[in-house]
């Protein structure tokens, strides 16, 4: 799949597969012996996913899969552990952007009277809620889909599905920012200062400069060879190079954007967070922690 500025997709398709993808690692990780978190949810979304055909290039084991699942792990903890935060600090107004198949609204505790907005393509949120509407699941807070391309005009839809700017919000982007052009990223981030009342609290999964770089490009692209030599091997489905969905073009850094609007900011690169969460990247692997930080902020 090629990327267009008005491209679109369905769970299984380009972009939303990527979510199938973190819902495996996420099966893996509630599946484990000591899991950081459990996500029973996981299961039901890739079940659905494989009824319908789909299967993971990966396979059920593997370097890459550990080295993926183990980032992952991380991450999502992570995102947990700053949503709770933020609702222990009386915030009670979320906003999930590029939601995917998240399910934070489900299986977090939240403070009473919470309401989660959820952003994401249109097919991608109709598969979750269908799937999780045929397991009886509820949300454990107030719950609003909001169905847009966060390359529209996505501010406009959040209000008139209830959202009050003049409220501290809690926002998350998680795995977006290379699915956006270098301009689309800064139109995000100003948007969400626009829309961020004092005490509102940001925590972004921001890519470093290796991530984009050609050397970078480079190595991965030998790595998914490798793989996919590996997937056909197999008998497994072709595995696709995810790079061909990214906008590989030179963009704003995050935490200094931030730092010069009056957001106060804390980050923490990958390799840490994984040891933090004792989820560090296969010692034998070839696949290192990805060259990402994640960048919390507090509007001031």
């Amino acid at each position: 799949m090629s990327r267009t500025d008005d491209d679109s997709w369905a769970i299984t398709e380009g972009v939303g597969a990527t979510a199938l993808g973190v819902a495996r690692g996420r099966v893996t990780e509630t599946d484990s012996v000591w899991p950081v978190y459990a996500d029973p949810y996981a299961h039901y979304f890739v079940e659905a996913a494989v009824a319908a055909g789909w299967s993971s290039p990966f396979g059920e084991d593997g370097e890459r899969m550990r080295a993926m699942s183990a980032y992952i792990a991380s991450r999502t903890k992570h995102f947990d552990d700053f949503f709770t935060t933020a609702g222990a600090n009386g915030l009670d107004q979320a906003v999930i952007l590029a939601a995917g198949l998240d399910t934070r609204a489900w299986r977090l505790p939240w403070i009473s009277g919470t309401t989660v907005y959820e952003l994401d393509q249109p097919k991608v949120l109709a598969f979750k809620q269908r799937v999780l509407t045929a397991h009886a699941a509820r949300p454990a807070t107030g719950y609003v889909a909001v169905p847009i391309d966060l390359r529209k005009d996505w501010p406009e839809a959040l209000r008139h599905a209830g959202f009050d700017a003049s409220t501290p919000t809690v926002w998350s982007a998680e795995g977006l920012l290379p699915y956006l052009s270098a301009a689309d990223q800064d139109l995000l981030f100003e948007r969400i200062d626009t829309l961020s009342a004092a005490g509102s609290r940001l925590d972004v999964e921001a890519f470093g400069p290796d991530f984009y770089s050609t050397e970078g490009l480079a190595r991965r692209r030998e790595r998914i060879e490798r793989a996919r030599g590996a997937a056909r091997a197999a008998g497994r489905p072709e595995l696709h190079d995810p790079s061909r969905l990214w906008y590989l073009e030179p963009r704003t850094n995050v935490a200094q954007w931030l730092a010069a609007r009056d957001w106060e900011v804390t980050t923490i690169d990958a390799p840490d967070l994984m040891a933090h969460y004792q989820r560090p990247a296969p010692e034998d692997g070839e696949d290192p922690a990805p060259d990402t930080s994640f960048v919390e902020a507090r509007k001031t």
